[in-house]
């Protein structure tokens, strides 16, 4: 129902809420008692009774204004706490600072790649005991003249053959147009009183298997192997020894 009122036309308010005590009646224009009141009714009498209902928004909470912001202050730099003072008097310092954090960042990040890249590769190489075994020390002393003397290097044999003057002078006089691989007798060895190549079998000269037959300089003469004995890499520390690999 309308809130009552007199036949003169008067403004009638009221509060929903207990801001205003009680209800108060003033001529037209009406203006309301309570600015926070949470709704105002009233009525306007015009010859005909017409009622109509006001809603304040004085009850309705726009901000949280009451919650405590968190202060980041420790975690600022100095030169930027003051809100009053202009960043851009620290800025050369402030990006000096960042490029010094980046340089050395990348420093530490590229010795770490470096370091785990050595180990990596590191890992894929020989061990000490199979880096041992890939050079063997002869001692010559031991081989006598016109003899052969069979060792094992790497898997495979390796023949050192003590030539007598006989032996060099015949290799040395052999036509290169009759060899099945083309190669000097003084380019396959060092000193050429010895002889030091890799063998295919422990038998020597001779492949019992194929057929094929070496000469003193360890060249293909016979049979159907298509290529020479390989001759390692090898060095004479002195007169009576010899290190292969």
């Amino acid at each position: 129902p309308s809130p009552p009122g007199d036949a003169s036309g008067t403004f009638v308010t009221s509060q929903a809420t207990n801001h205003c005590s009680s209800a108060q009646q003033s001529p037209l224009p009406a203006q309301c008692c309570c600015l926070n009141a949470t709704a105002v009714f009233g009525q306007i009498m015009f010859g005909s009774q017409i009622s109509f209902i006001i809603v304040s928004p004085g009850g309705i909470r726009f901000a949280h204004t009451d919650f405590k912001i968190p202060d980041f202050t420790d975690y600022r730099r100095p030169e930027v706490v003051d809100p009053n003072k202009s960043s851009q008097d620290s800025s050369e310092g402030r990006r000096s600072f960042s490029y010094i954090v980046t340089g050395a960042s990348t420093v530490v990040i590229l010795y770490a790649a470096k370091t785990v890249v050595t180990q990596f590769v590191s890992s894929m190489s020989a061990s000490a005991d199979v880096l041992a075994l890939s050079k063997i020390e002869i001692k010559l002393g031991d081989i006598p003249e016109g003899k052969n003397m069979t060792f094992k290097w790497g898997g495979k044999p390796l023949f050192v053959r003590h030539r007598t003057d006989k032996e060099i002078a015949s290799e040395a006089a052999v036509n290169l147009a009759e060899l099945r691989d083309p190669e000097h007798d003084k380019d396959r060895t060092i000193n050429p009183r010895w002889v030091i190549v890799l063998g295919v079998y422990f038998g020597g000269y001779y492949c019992p298997c194929h057929g094929s037959h070496y000469d003193a300089s360890g060249r293909i003469r016979k049979g159907p192997a298509p290529l020479n004995l390989e001759a390692p890499f090898y060095e004479f520390p002195d007169d009576d020894t010899v290190i292969v690999g």
